[in-house]
């Protein structure tokens, strides 16, 4: 047995071992943090400097060196690491990646590493959520109904926590809700010491995500139903999509684990869904054949701003991960009632004049944009930014109809031009070139109130992400909600810098 197949526990002995780790993010400030406090030997290489997190670590005794994507520091090559941790958003192509497989050094993902250290405290279940879109708010809501059932709950992992800090947490948790994402899934060992087992997973949906980091749409759809693997109580999967029901029938999972299925259909008796405007369970009861038990109303998620088909099926799935953890369905149903969506996900900002304004900046790929845009019965859409290699075209086709006209931003608008051309001819095209000149989302919100009627939405979907104009998806929708509050504020008209606009029939 090698060294580190022997690092089971938190008690094992770390200590000395040379660790390289990847990247200075939260995730990997977390790795080095862990691995100082176990007495290891680090090296933390970064490609963007920190100045806050590497001060920190230089108490820790742990060096920081900052070297370009291509270059191989002479501190790697002289700590000749055991072991690379690696953060998240390095591709598997990446120099440093393929310089320690060469050496035949190990990599490992932060998920791995915490599962190996999940005892420090108290070994927490784990309860696993991934899919292209809607897995954080799954995670978030399948916390807050185990929360409801009296356990200590954190929803951790891609979210924003790191898995990492809660098995640090001096109190400890009896379960961990993970978000995970495809990247995190890629470098995820499905057996061995370092492959979890968690209660319940589920993937949520599979659209073409991340193709060009992960290669081919093989490969993503490889990454996101690894998931699965291990699951010992419930594999929860979309009913409405067959791709995640072959990944749990492909799974090796532990002898007596379930396939639940969740939809917005009549449930079958190992399922969850609706039946005559009730959600109800007709999975975790003994007479499942020909009962079911209540969780909640439509009109109750409608009241909580949950009624979208997509946001309903996300209540369906967590619903069907809590249950599977022991919650009882008054426990669901009160959870549910008290959840609050997190901002940027078909957050309404305001309504005038019968034109409702929404931000949904979260929707960084076509996959979301489709599940926004089916809420709405007449759109003047707001889309575009760094589309990651993924063609709009069956978005633009599928929902051309609803379409009042189309506001076009961000760096990569090339191919959304082309794809609105050949997908959507009779839609008018607003095009936003961006310049020191302008301000995207004011302009933005000016022309889309110059054509937006009663009774339409106007929609922030952007169906790309958003790095090429904004910080983050966060920062696009803050500016979106201020520019609607200015303009609206000033009775509609904006005083921002001049449009230049391109406009197609």
């Amino acid at each position: 047995m090698s060294r580190l197949d022997a690092l089971t526990s938190w008690s094992s002995d770390w200590s000395g071992l040379r660790v390289a780790v990847l990247g200075l993010g939260a995730t990997g400030f977390a790795v080095a943090d862990t691995l100082a406090e176990l007495g290891a030997r680090l090296l933390v290489v970064t490609e963007q400097p920190d100045e806050t997190r590497a001060a920190i670590l230089e108490v820790l005794a742990v060096p920081v060196v900052v070297a370009p994507r291509d270059e191989v520091p002479a501190a790697l090559t002289d700590l000749d690491p055991e072991l690379v941790v690696v953060s998240p958003g390095y591709r598997p192509d990446h120099p440093l990646l393929a310089w320690a497989a060469a050496r035949g050094i190990p990599a490992w993902g932060d998920i791995e590493l915490a599962w190996r250290l999940r005892d420090k405290v108290r070994a927490a279940d784990w309860i696993t959520v991934t899919g292209t879109n809607g897995k954080t708010t799954t995670t978030r809501l399948t916390a807050q109904l185990l929360r409801e059932a009296g356990m200590r709950v954190a929803d951790v992992g891609n979210i924003g926590i790191p898995v990492l800090d809660a098995i640090r947490d001096p109190e400890g948790f009896d379960v961990l809700v993970v978000e995970l994402s495809s990247f995190q899934l890629h470098r995820l060992p499905i057996t061995g010491p370092g492959a979890p087992h968690p209660l319940a997973s589920v993937c949520l949906n599979l659209a073409d995500d991340h193709v060009d980091w992960h290669g081919s749409r093989e490969a993503y759809a490889a990454a996101k139903g690894r998931v699965y693997a291990n699951t010992r109580v419930a594999c929860v999967y979309n009913r409405a999509d067959a791709r995640t029901m072959r990944m749990v029938e492909d799974a090796e999972v532990e002898e007596g684990c379930r396939a639940i299925g969740f939809g917005l259909g009549v449930p079958g008796p190992s399922d969850v869904g609706i039946v005559d405007g009730i959600l109800v369970d007709r999975a975790f009861l003994d007479a499942r054949r020909d009962r079911a038990l209540e969780l909640t109303t439509v009109a109750e998620l409608e009241a909580r701003g949950l009624g979208s088909p997509h946001l309903t099926a996300n209540v369906l799935a967590a619903a069907a991960l809590a249950r599977a953890a022991g919650a009882s369905p008054a426990e669901v149903h009160d959870g549910i009632a008290s959840f609050t969506l997190d901002p940027h996900r078909t957050q309404l900002i305001a309504t005038v004049d019968d034109i409702a304004w929404v931000d949904d900046s979260k929707a960084t790929n076509p996959h979301a944009a489709d599940a926004a845009l089916r809420a709405f019965r007449s759109v003047v859409w707001i889309v575009g930014g760094l589309t990651k290699g993924v063609d709009l075209g069956e978005l633009i086709g599928q929902h051309a109809a609803r379409l009042r006209a189309v506001v076009v931003v961000g760096a990569e608008r090339t191919d959304v031009l082309g794809a609105l051309a050949r997908h959507a001819p009779g839609v008018r095209v607003l095009e936003i070139i961006a310049g020191e000149d302008v301000d995207v989302m004011p302009e933005a919100v000016r022309l889309a109130s110059s054509v937006a009627e009663s009774g339409d939405t106007v929609l922030l979907s952007p169906a790309a992400a958003s790095m090429d104009q904004f910080l983050d998806y966060a920062d696009r929708g803050r500016r979106f909600a201020q520019a609607v509050t200015d303009a609206l504020g000033a009775g509609g008209e904006h005083g921002g810098q001049p449009a230049r606009p391109h406009e197609s029939a």
